[in-house]
C-alpha cells in the first residue's frame, strides 16, 4: 500500500484530472480491453497483473499515469533513453509510464497513447507525456503543468500540433489573414492612394454597408461605376442606413461616425473604373472584404476580433507597427485572459475607457454570451439573438470610451458587426471626464489598456498609474479592475508616479501583478504586465498580494508570422489561473505572495528570491565538478590555488 507522501501526489494528480474534466479510472478500467490488457501488466514481468496510477480513454486515444512522491525518481536513463530494466519501471515515473503504454499498445486495438510520467508534489514536480503508438518508437513531448491539452475538447488539436507537427485550421486561418492583410495594404496604396490613417476608415465602412445588404438594402452588384450616382455614394448611403437601423444614437453621435466615412463618397480615385481592375477599387475592395473578412465577422460567436486583427495587421505593413495612428492592439489570448482573471460574469457591467477597436468588449460580450448559453441551453443562433438577458448586456452592460475619432469608427463598426444594436461607446477624453460621473454607470468590471509613454514631467497625468487610479475612482465599490501596463509603470520612477501609487492604496485594493511575455506586443518594444485591483476597498497593510512571473506564456515569436499560440500555451494559462485563484501552489519562481508598500516595485522580479533548496544530485554535481577543477588545476601545477583553504581547514 502506498505510503501518506505517495497518496498525496495521487490525490494532487486526481485534483488536475478533475479540473481538465478528464475521468480517468485509477489502479484500473471498466473498459473491457483495457481491463484484459492490465491482467498481465506486471512490472516485474511475471505475467501478473500491473496497474498504473490512473488509466482511462479520451476519443481514440488511452491516457495513462504513473506517479512517485519524489522528484528524484521522475526518470532513469540508459545511453540518453528511458530504461526499461525491471528496475527503472519499478521505481521511475516516466519509466513506469512507457511501460504501461507499451504494453497497452500491444494489447489493445488503441493505438493512441498517452503516457504520463509524474513526479513530485503540487508545489514542486515534473509532468512528462509520452506518446506511444504502435510502432517500437516512443517520443518524449515537452513538460506540462495540467491536463487541460488532453480532454475531449483539446486532444486532437493538441496531437495534430504536437505530435504531427502540423497546422491546426486555426493556425492555417491565421496565415491566411496575414495574407489576405498584406494584399489588401498593397492594394489600398495601389490603387486608392490613400493614407494609412484612412485605411481601416475605407474598410470598416464597406463592412457596414455589407451589413446592410442583409436587409436587401444595398447589393454588391449595384456597384457598377456608374458617374451619376457612384459606387462611393452608394456605400455611403448603405453606411447611414446601417447606423439608423441599429438604432447608434443620439443624432450628433452617428453624425460624428458617418462623417468620418465621407473619405468612401468624395475620393475621386475610389470611384472611377480602374483599368487594371476593370472596376472602381471600392467595388474591387469590396468583394475581397465581403469573401475575406465579413463571412468571418458575420457568423461567427467567438471572441476572435477579426477586424480588430486585421486592421492590425495591414497596418503593420505601414512602414512601422501603427503606433502613430495609436493602433496598437491588446492581442486577443490577452483580452481573454482578462476575463479570466477577473471572474466575469454575466451580470457584470463592463467599462473599458481606452478600447481602442473594442476588443475587451468583445471577450467580454462573448464570455457573457456564453455564460448565459450553457445555463439557459441555448444552441441556436436566434434563441442566443433573442434572449432577454444576452440583449441587456448588448444594450446595457458594455461600456467604452475611445478618444480618436476614426478609432471610435471603427470600435463602434466592431461592436455593430458582433450584434450590439446599441453600442454604449462615447468618442471623449477619459481623463477629462469626473470620475463620480462615470461612477453612474455602476461599472462592476473595469479592464484598459491604456495610451504608452505619453506621461513628462509637462504631462504627469498622462503616465499610465493614472489613468489607471482614475478608472479605480470610476468603477463601483468592489468592482474588479484589471489593466495592462508598461513594467515601468508598477516602479514609481518619478516623484508623481510615486505619489499616484500611495493614493491608489489609500482607496483602493492592489490583488497582485501578473509580468507578461516581453512580445506580447510583438514589434512595439514594451514589457507589459497585469495589474488586478479591487476597487473602492482601502488596501490593508496586511493583504497578501501575487506577483507572478507568466514571461513563458506558450506564446512565441514566428519568422514571417510574428507571435503565435504554442501547444503548451492552454496549459499554461490553466496553471496560471490555477495559481492565481488558490486552487494550486507553486514554487516562488513562478509566484511570489508578499505584503506591498506604495515605494515597493509592484513586480515579480523586486519580491523574488530563490528560497528552494537544492537537490541531492545538484548537490553531488556541485561537489563533483570542484573535484574536477581541483585535480585539474594539481596537473597543470597550480596546488598553491587551495593551500589557504587548507590552512583555515587545519586551524578549525
Amino acid at each position: 500500500m502506498a505510503n501518506s507522501k505517495e497518496k498525496n501526489t495521487d490525490f494532487w494528480v486526481r485534483d488536475l484530472l478533475k479540473e481538465a474534466d478528464l475521468d480517468l479510472e485509477p489502479q484500473g478500467s471498466s473498459v473491457k480491453e483495457i481491463a484484459e490488457a492490465l491482467k498481465t501488466a506486471s512490472k516485474r514481468g511475471t505475467g501478473n497483473a500491473g496497474y498504473p496510477e490512473f488509466v482511462g480513454v479520451v476519443k481514440d486515444y488511452i491516457i495513462v499515469i504513473e506517479d512517485k512522491k519524489d522528484i528524484e525518481k521522475h526518470e532513469k536513463r540508459k545511453n540518453e533513453v528511458l530504461s526499461l530494466e525491471v528496475d527503472a519501471v519499478t521505481d521511475y515515473a516516466m519509466n513506469g509510464a512507457l511501460f504501461y503504454a507499451q504494453h497497452l499498445a500491444k494489447n489493445t486495438a488503441f493505438k493512441k497513447i498517452i503516457a504520463f510520467g509524474i513526479s513530485g508534489s503540487e508545489k514542486r514536480h515534473k509532468i512528462s507525456p509520452i506518446y506511444v503508438d504502435d510502432t517500437e518508437y516512443y517520443r518524449e513531448l515537452p513538460e506540462v503543468e495540467s491536463f487541460i491539452s488532453f480532454n475531449e475538447e483539446n486532444i486532437e488539436e493538441y496531437y495534430i500540433r504536437e505530435i504531427l507537427k502540423e497546422d491546426t485550421d486555426k493556425e492555417k486561418e491565421t496565415k491566411e489573414i496575414k495574407k489576405d492583410a498584406e494584399k489588401l495594404h498593397e492594394d489600398l496604396r495601389n490603387y486608392g492612394n490613400l493614407k494609412d490613417i484612412d485605411k481601416p476608415l475605407v474598410v470598416s465602412g464597406i463592412l457596414l454597408a455589407l451589413n446592410e445588404s442583409e436587409h436587401k438594402n444595398f447589393s454588391i452588384d449595384s456597384l457598377n461605376g456608374d458617374k451619376l450616382k457612384t459606387d462611393g455614394q452608394k456605400i455611403y448611403e448603405a453606411i447611414e442606413s446601417n447606423l439608423k437601423r441599429v438604432k447608434v444614437a443620439p443624432d450628433v453621435k452617428r453624425d460624428k461616425i458617418l462623417s468620418q466615412f465621407s473619405i468612401i463618397r468624395d475620393t475621386t480615385i475610389l470611384n472611377e473604373i480602374n483599368p487594371t481592375l476593370c472596376k472602381t477599387p471600392l467595388r474591387y475592395y469590396t468583394d475581397f472584404l465581403y469573401e475575406h473578412i465579413y463571412k468571418c465577422i458575420k457568423y461567427t460567436y467567438s471572441a476572435e476580433d477579426y477586424l480588430g486583427r486585421f486592421y492590425g495587421e495591414f497596418m503593420s505593413y505601414s512602414g512601422g507597427d501603427g503606433q502613430t495612428l495609436g493602433i496598437i492592439l491588446t492581442p486577443k489570448h490577452i483580452t481573454e485572459l482578462f476575463c479570466d482573471l477577473v471572474d466575469i460574469k454575466s451580470n457584470d457591467i463592463v467599462l473599458d475607457p481606452c478600447c481602442g477597436t473594442a476588443g475587451f468588449l468583445i471577450a467580454a460580450m462573448h464570455n457573457m454570451f456564453k455564460q448565459i448559453a450553457i445555463k439557459k441551453g441555448l444552441r441556436t443562433k436566434r434563441e442566443i439573438e433573442s434572449d432577454p438577458d444576452i440583449m441587456n448586456i448588448r444594450k446595457e452592460q458594455l461600456h467604452g470610451f475611445e478618444l480618436q475619432s476614426y478609432m471610435f469608427t471603427i470600435a463602434t463598426t466592431n461592436m455593430i458587426l458582433r450584434g450590439d444594436g446599441k453600442s454604449n461607446l462615447a468618442n471623449v477624453d477619459f481623463l477629462a471626464q469626473e470620475a463620480d460621473k462615470i461612477q453612474l454607470k455602476g461599472a462592476t468590471v473595469g479592464m484598459m489598456n491604456p495610451p504608452y509613454s505619453q506621461g513628462s514631467k509637462k504631462n504627469p497625468n498622462l503616465y499610465e498609474i493614472c489613468f489607471t487610479e482614475h478608472l479605480l475612482d470610476s468603477l463601483s465599490e468592489g468592482a474588479r479592475c484589471a489593466v495592462i501596463v508598461p513594467q515601468s509603470s508598477m516602479t514609481g520612477k518619478t516623484t508623481e508616479e510615486q505619489n499616484v501609487k500611495e493614493n491608489i492604496l489609500k482607496h483602493h485594493t492592489l490583488e497582485g501583478v501578473i509580468t507578461l511575455n516581453k512580445d506580447t506586443f510583438y514589434g512595439v518594444g514594451v514589457m507589459p504586465c497585469i495589474a488586478i485591483f479591487t476597487a473602492h476597498q482601502p488596501h490593508n497593510a496586511d493583504k497578501i498580494c501575487k506577483f507572478i512571473n507568466f514571461e513563458d506564456d506558450g506564446w512565441k515569436v514566428f519568422p514571417h508570422l510574428g507571435l503565435l499560440e504554442t501547444e503548451s500555451a492552454k496549459d499554461k494559462k490553466q496553471h496560471l489561473l490555477d495559481v492565481w485563484f488558490n486552487r494550486v501552489s507553486a514554487d516562488t519562481s513562478f509566484c511570489v505572495e508578499s505584503t506591498v508598500e506604495a515605494s515597493d516595485e509592484w513586480l515579480h522580479s523586486f519580491y523574488y528570491f530563490n528560497d528552494e533548496a537544492p537537490l541531492d544530485s545538484a548537490f553531488e554535481r556541485a561537489v563533483a565538478d570542484y573535484l574536477s577543477f581541483e585535480f585539474s588545476m594539481i596537473m597543470q601545477g597550480r596546488q598553491y590555488l587551495f593551500e589557504g583553504e587548507r590552512d583555515k581547514n587545519a586551524k578549525s
